[in-house]
């Protein structure tokens, strides 16, 4: 069976997310843009848990269901910690089989941190111990360190993340055995790295209100269980595991490195030229995933080991819809043509990734039929994000570049995502 999965997601008990971000809204707009299995995020939460099984019926294979949209267990917590002399601060994913699983860990974390305060709570404890004690309470869990790149929270992360996965996890390096590259990176920037060859490159959402699942996600062809899923990612199964659905990298909010108070963007070699400061105000700059890239890759950036997942570039529908009325994405025009779209040709993926360019002309525009075919070929202008500023993608010549997304403070994801 082939479908679309969206596996990192929060809820709306998570800071800075929509309220709008519950189960019953989720499984709807899943089911619009083409989504066929989304992870719940946040089961942590007590409130979000308690809704949880009010909403999700178990399949009994691992998976839950709400009208018709298929759901599986699962969290990003906050490891801050001291580890090798300095502080790391580490966002890692944890997917669960089963509500008992969930209460078991849930109330082992207790112990480490608040978890009603946040539904991605902030958690006093190493992530290799998380890890160790996961795998005790059920060996079907599995964990996936979360957007590897992010400066501020990620396991090779700029300001506090490491330079090995066997410097994060030690003796259990092993069991990781699929990483998410994040919004600011693509499988070729990964590829860069040797030690991720072993390892299957997710990609996910990170959505923080319902318009933004699916912006980056996975297509499988395997059974939708919970025991399929974890095996193709395990085995890196290219069979099954189709391909992944990114962002042109650029976009990203810290593809570049940059000061955003000073509104300066720099490429790596930009920065390297100004020993990393800001020329502005003189304070260090964030340094962003392509130069951590380029700092720890062992390969060049053409290169392309064997065995790699293949994957597509997509830009939402409702950013090329902005762009070609000139407007911003989420303004009454563009949700009437996405909805016309939507309900004529069947999903926002079947608009962006199969239907023919002639039908979406005919159901919109010629302007936003250009726009989806350029995009597909991959002839887009770039603005880069830096330092917490989204990047801009045009995917129509002569258009005047829409405003970047909603910034953030340093150290935290701001914004409704």
């Amino acid at each position: 069976m082939q479908f679309i999965a969206d596996l990192h997601i929060h809820s709306r008990f998570s800071r800075a997310t929509s309220r709008d971000m519950d189960i019953p809204a989720i499984a709807t707009t899943a089911q619009t843009k083409g989504i066929k299995l989304v992870a719940t995020g946040d089961f942590t939460h007590p409130e979000y848990f308690k809704s949880l099984k009010e909403n999700l019926k178990p399949t009994g294979n691992g998976l839950f269901t709400h009208a018709g949209t298929y759901f599986m267990l699962n969290v990003e917590l906050n490891s801050i910690y001291s580890a090798g002399g300095k502080l790391r601060r580490i966002h890692n994913i944890v997917f669960v089989p089963s509500f008992e699983t969930a209460e078991k860990l849930s109330a082992w974390l207790d112990g480490y941190g608040k978890l009603a305060s946040d539904g991605r709570p902030t958690l006093s404890l190493s992530s290799k111990d998380l890890l160790a004690k996961l795998l005790e309470i059920d060996e079907r869990a599995f964990l996936v360190p979360a957007h590897i790149w992010t400066p501020w929270f990620s396991l090779y992360g700029s300001n506090s993340g490491f330079d090995s996965i066997e410097e994060c996890f030690g003796d259990l390096s092993s069991e990781i055995f699929a990483v998410e590259t994040g919004l600011s990176s693509d499988p070729p920037m990964n590829w860069r790295l040797s030690a991720l060859d072993g390892r299957t490159l997710i990609s996910n959402s990170d959505a923080h209100s319902p318009g933004r699942l699916g912006r980056e996600a996975n297509v499988f062809d395997c059974e939708l269980s919970y025991d399929a899923i974890r095996e193709v990612l395990k085995t890196k199964d290219k069979e099954r595991f189709l391909y992944t659905i990114e962002f042109f990298p650029e976009e990203g909010k810290y593809h570049y490195d940059g000061h955003r108070a000073c509104g300066v963007s720099f490429a790596p070699a930009q920065s390297l030229v100004n020993d990393n400061l800001c020329p502005g105000c003189g304070r260090q700059l964030t340094i962003g995933v392509l130069h951590r890239v380029e700092q720890l890759a062992d390969r060049k950036p053409e290169a392309v080991p064997t065995d790699v997942i293949p994957f597509r570039h997509l830009v939402p529908l409702e950013e090329v819809i902005g762009e070609a009325l000139g407007v911003g994405r989420d303004t009454v025009q563009v949700h009437k043509l996405y909805e016309t779209l939507v309900q004529s040709l069947g999903s926002e993926f079947e608009v962006l990734l199969n239907a023919s360019i002639p039908d979406i002309a005919q159901n919109s525009s010629e302007r936003i039929g250009l726009g989806i075919e350029r995009m597909r070929r991959g002839e887009v202008q770039a603005t880069a994000g830096y330092d917490g500023v989204f990047g801009v993608i045009q995917v129509l010549p002569g258009a005047a570049p829409t405003p970047a997304a909603r910034t953030g403070e340093p150290g935290q994801q701001m914004g409704l995502f």
